[in-house]
C-alpha cells in the first residue's frame, strides 16, 4: 500500500485585537474593556486564531501597562480560551523602559521583543541594546518566550548579534514577526519581505509578517506565499477595505483563515502553536 501524505504545513494565526495607537472614541469597535478582549478573543479563536498579541487599556480606555489588569487579563484569557497569550513589553511609545519590563511579571506565555529602536509615525519607538539585552535575559529567567519584533533590516542584524552572543531564548526556538508598514520601518512590499526572510539567524525556527494599514493584505499574500505565519488585527488595521471600517477582529482572522485554507496551509490550533514555539504549559 501506498503510505498516506503527509498533513499539509498548518498557519499560525495570531490576532493584535487593540494596540496602544487608536482610540475609543475615532474606533468605537475597537476592544478595550476586558469583556470585549475576551470576547474577542473567543470569537478569534474559534475563526482560526492561536495567538493573542495583547495591549491593555484603563477605565479612561488609555493604554497602560499596570501590572495588576495585565495579570488579571492573562488570567481571564486563559480561563475562557485555549489561546498562546502573548503581552507587549512595547507598550505605548511613552511607556518607561522599567515599565516595559515588569510585563513579563503578569505571567505570559510569550512576549513581544523589539530588537532596535524605530521611527514609529511622528514618534520614536525606544529600544536601545542594553533594554533589549535585558529584557531578553528577563524572559528567559521568566520562562517566557519572546517573539522578536523586527520593524527593519537593522533589527534583523541585531537579532543575529543578540542571538550569537547570548544563545538561545527560553524554549529553545527562535520566532520572528516581521513588523512591515509603518512609517519609519520597512515597507510592506513583497520585495521587504523576501530580503528580511533570507537575512533571518539560521536559528530562526518559524516567522510570521504584519502588515499595517492597507499593506495588510499584500504582506499577508506574500507572507503565506513564502512559508511564514501571519499577524492581524485592529491594532494594525482598522480597515477591512476602501472606505469599510473594520467591525470586529473576527473580521481579519476569518480571511486570513481563509487565504490559509486556500494555499493549503490551514490554521494551527492554538496547540500546535504551543508545540511550535515550545512555551511552558500555561
Amino acid at each position: 500500500m501506498t503510505a498516506a501524505p503527509p498533513p499539509p504545513p498548518r498557519t499560525l494565526i495570531t490576532v493584535a485585537p487593540t494596540g496602544a495607537e487608536s482610540s475609543k472614541s475615532d474606533v468605537p469597535a475597537l476592544p478595550t474593556t476586558l469583556a470585549e478582549l475576551v470576547e474577542t478573543a473567543e470569537r478569534c479563536e474559534s475563526a482560526g486564531a492561536a495567538m493573542i498579541h495583547v495591549h491593555i487599556r484603563d477605565d479612561e480606555h488609555q493604554p497602560t501597562l499596570d501590572l495588576g489588569r495585565l495579570t488579571d487579563t492573562v488570567a481571564a484569557l486563559r480561563e475562557r480560551t485555549s489561546l498562546v497569550v502573548q503581552l507587549s513589553t512595547g507598550g505605548s511609545v511613552h511607556d518607561p523602559l522599567e515599565h516595559r519590563l515588569r510585563v513579563l511579571e503578569a505571567g505570559p506565555d510569550s512576549c513581544s521583543l523589539t530588537m532596535g529602536t524605530v521611527n514609529f509615525g511622528d514618534e520614536v519607538f525606544l529600544n536601545p541594546w542594553p533594554f533589549v539585552v535585558d529584557l531578553y535575559e528577563a524572559s528567559r529567567t521568566a520562562e517566557v518566550v519572546p517573539e522578536f519584533e523586527l520593524f527593519d533590516l537593522g533589527h534583523v542584524a541585531a537579532l543575529h548579534r543578540l542571538l550569537d552572543a547570548n544563545g538561545l531564548p527560553y524554549g529553545g526556538r527562535v520566532h520572528c514577526d516581521l513588523v512591515m508598514g509603518v512609517p519609519g520601518g520597512m515597507p510592506g512590499t513583497a520585495a521587504a519581505l523576501v530580503a528580511a526572510v533570507h537575512a533571518l539567524p539560521e536559528q530562526t525556527t518559524s516567522w510570521s509578517a504584519t502588515g499595517i494599514g492597507r499593506t495588510t493584505l499584500p504582506v499577508a499574500l506574500a507572507a503565506l506565499s513564502a512559508g511564514g505565519h501571519l499577524r492581524v488585527g485592529m491594532e494594525d488595521t482598522v480597515t477591512y477595505a476602501r472606505g469599510r471600517p473594520v467591525a470586529h477582529n473576527v473580521e481579519l482572522v476569518d480571511r486570513v483563515a481563509t487565504l490559509a485554507e486556500v494555499a493549503q496551509r490551514p490554521a494551527m490550533t492554538p496547540a500546535d502553536a504551543r508545540d511550535l514555539l515550545q512555551v511552558r504549559a500555561a
